[in-house]
């Protein structure tokens, strides 16, 4: 079977790898001259399917209301006149009920999960260095902090997931380089089988391994169109430097992350994606005493810190109405303050390189997966900040469903077909 994958990020790149693990002639298509150039290049890091949370949550619009108007913000809003926006907003306010969150996060986790097992069976055959480290601890700064937090750990609670709730004292015990902190944590919450590791780097050497098996890449090449006749996608027309061309295939995986939705709007097939931008900055560590061991994500600001061999990724921030990749300084100084407070002596502010990615939200949290309405087009798509950690599990359950195998886990609420009700 003829497949082609769109998009060159750790979603596109690990569902080319399960497909040519099923048999499949694979190309990937990307418009960057390499994967793992965008959305997944300067992400957060961390592989936390105990954590992994519907933005959509109880308190958080209030939460956004609270941090309008401060300096250092987890979230940015600019209004826009793009009725997108609007309606995306409108429905992802429906979701920030308890008990549509309670739900959103149990398929979320579900995929998650899946996805790690994948992992550790990928790496068990692959394994190559990509900065993993294990555990995850959350700090709190404060009771309002722990009181938003509750609603997630019954979740885990529920879920039977292993997680510990620590004093400020165990947070130093598991991180010792927060002993020179200038921020006190009033308590925390430690996930120990949660991970972290380079998404960018793990992307490219897959990247490798695909290629060693057969895996077409064009890169520096952009989607212009899908030709769609009877209700089916029978080839994807390209723009690149060699001029136009057409590539016929029997079946098309869209993974183009925001630019999904401009694609597959033509066709009649609605994903409420809307971008929201996520920041980040990469430090080479100075201090090792003084720097973090692993993974921590600061729940005041939604801020992770995370450590890959001798550098630290600091992320976070969620900036809701501008679609641009543009930096902005007051996202940036939340996360150096973050650092600042946390880890003070661990790396040069001086020295961070700083990114920015436009994330690809669906308003309740969960991915798009399979099916997109027209045969033969499949989706897998809407992973928003948590890409990474849902990366190889999506990938497989879309091969599995091109090449008409059953899946492992249950789809229910994890397709477009949620949308559609």
């Amino acid at each position: 079977m003829k497949t082609i994958v769109l998009g060159g990020g750790v979603i596109g790149v690990a569902t080319a790898f399960y497909l040519r693990q099923q048999g499949c002639n694979v190309t990937v298509i990307e418009r960057e001259p390499d994967v793992a150039l965008s959305t997944s290049f300067g992400n957060a890091g961390v592989i936390a399917p105990g954590y992994v949370t519907p933005w959509a949550a109880p308190g958080m619009p209030a939460k956004i209301f609270k941090y309008l108007f401060k300096p250092a913000s987890p979230l940015i809003f600019r209004p826009t006149l793009d009725p997108a926006q609007w309606r995306w907003i409108m429905r992802w306010l429906r979701e920030c009920d308890l008990e549509r969150f309670r739900v959103n996060k149990q398929r979320m986790q579900r995929i998650a999960y899946y996805s790690r097992e994948c992992l550790h069976e990928f790496r068990a055959r692959h394994p190559f260095d990509y900065g993993r480290s294990q555990g995850y601890l959350q700090l709190f700064r404060s009771e309002y902090d722990v009181e938003l937090a509750q609603p997630a750990l019954a979740v885990l609670r529920d879920a039977g997931i292993a997680y510990r709730e620590v004093s400020a004292a165990q947070c130093v015990e598991i991180e010792p380089g927060l002993r020179w902190a200038r921020q006190t944590p009033l308590s925390g919450l430690y996930l120990p089988n949660d991970e972290a590791g380079d998404c960018a780097r793990f992307t490219r050497e897959l990247r490798a391994i695909c290629e060693r098996n057969g895996v077409r890449f064009r890169f520096d090449t952009r989607v212009s169109s899908l030709d769609v006749r009877g209700g089916a996608v029978h080839a994807v027309n390209l723009e690149s430097e060699r001029g136009s061309e057409t590539l016929q295939a029997d079946a098309v995986v869209v993974a183009l992350g925001v630019d999904s939705a401009t694609l597959l709007a033509p066709l009649g097939v609605k994903v409420p994606l809307y971008p929201v931008k996520g920041y980040s900055a990469t430090l080479p560590i100075t201090d090792e005493e003084k720097a973090p061991l692993a993974a921590l994500m600061d729940e005041s600001l939604k801020t992770a810190i995370t450590r890959f061999g001798n550098n630290l990724r600091v992320a976070g921030t969620a900036e809701l109405g501008n679609r641009q990749t543009t930096l902005r300084e007051q996202a940036l100084q939340t996360l150096m303050k973050v650092l600042s407070d946390w880890f003070p002596h661990a790396a040069n502010p001086t020295s961070a390189h700083f990114w920015v990615g436009r994330r690809p939200m669906t308003p309740d949290g969960a991915p798009l997966l399979g099916p997109s309405g027209v045969d033969n087009l499949w989706l897998n798509v809407g992973h928003g900040s948590t890409g990474w950690a849902m990366s190889m599990g999506s990938g497989r359950v879309v091969a599995d469903l091109i090449t008409q195998r059953k899946p492992e886990i249950d789809l229910d609420g994890l397709t477009l077909n949620r949308y559609r009700k």
